[in-house]
């Protein structure tokens, strides 16, 4: 493979840590013995996310014998998505790989990753854990939370939360990940006009050193984060049509029931029959509460807008290409 015009190396292997001593020299190895053998120039960027081990350490060994190797330490944990986006940061390649440091992603998977996204065009691929070496408690919660990601992004997806993926590198440059969004790259990819997602069935291997750093939480906070993300992604250059749509709805339910008992209460009137005061009845208050509160969306998505109106990224579209 020819290396594209203007990029330092085809290809990098962006690698969050935490706690992984163990695994980084074999981890390096394999990928110096792969990308070599394929002839790929290429840089590896180690984030160290605030290991308490002998994992710096290790990395800076490393750095010195290899010099496609790159170290990134943080000075406490940050999570995955800080490391992965400082990575993203850094990263100088054509095709950005990111994968998990725990030998469990198979470097063996990265010349076919890189194909896809320089020949196939993807802008994004994927891995699919389909054999997993994972107990049920984590496999099962994986499938929950994969089919509802599925279902709300409308992304075809098997497994959004593999860690081993590939990227052209126009996406990383124009996305920002936070919090925990690390999960949701794709969604976020495809919310930024970055469509073409694929998916490479990858081999999953049994951990070979130490214990997972993720626990059954992670799936609670999974689920808030997608509701969060889709929000803000869907509306957040047009924060009113949420809340206006919200607030009307209130407002015209509750206007409508208001009109109705009013309505009533004067026919019954003007014809001698018994009608309880308007005020005496539940539904008014019902009524009554929903015209305030379609008010206080109204006003809250006219405060949104006002924010909106005021950001430092109002006019920040992304562009894909131009012609001089």
């Amino acid at each position: 493979m020819n290396k594209p015009a203007n990029f330092p190396v085809e290809i990098s292997i962006v690698i969050p840590l935490l706690n992984e001593a163990e695994s980084l020299p074999e981890l390096t190895r394999w990928i110096q013995r792969v990308l070599t053998a394929r002839g790929l120039s290429y840089e590896v960027i180690l984030i160290d996310d605030g290991s308490t081990d002998d994992s710096w350490a290790v990395i800076e060994e490393l750095s010195g014998h290899d010099m496609a190797l790159r170290g990134i330490r943080f000075n406490r944990n940050y999570g995955k998505s800080a490391a992965l986006n400082v990575g993203f940061g850094a990263a100088r390649g054509r095709v950005v790989c990111t994968m998990d440091a725990d030998l469990q992603d198979s470097p063996e998977e990265l010349p076919e990753l890189y194909r896809m996204i320089t020949e196939d065009h993807y802008d994004l691929v994927s891995g699919w854990k389909q054999k997993r070496y994972d107990p049920l408690s984590k496999t099962i919660p994986t499938k929950l939370f994969n089919g509802a990601t599925r279902w709300i992004s409308g992304i075809p997806l098997h497994d959004f939360n593999c860690g081993l993926k590939a990227y052209d590198q126009r996406v990383v440059k124009s996305i920002e990940v936070y919090g925990e969004m690390h999960r949701y790259i794709p969604v976020i990819a495809k919310w930024n006009g970055f469509k073409k997602i694929g998916e490479k069935v990858v081999q999953h291997q049994e951990r070979k050193y130490g214990i997972t750093k993720f626990g059954l939480e992670r799936f609670v906070y999974g689920f808030l984060d997608l509701a969060s993300i889709t929000f803000v992604s869907r509306f957040r250059r047009r924060p009113m049509h949420f809340f206006g749509t919200l607030g009307s709805l209130s407002f015209l339910i509750g206007m409508v029931l208001t009109l109705w008992l009013t309505g009533e209460k004067v026919y019954l009137s003007l014809h001698n029959l018994r009608a309880r005061n308007v005020t005496d009845q539940p539904l008014f208050f019902l009524s009554l509460v929903a015209v305030i509160i379609g008010v206080q969306l109204f006003l809250a998505g006219f405060l949104a807008e006002m924010v909106q109106l005021n950001g430092p990224r109002r006019n920040d579209y992304l562009v894909r290409e131009t012609i001089r």
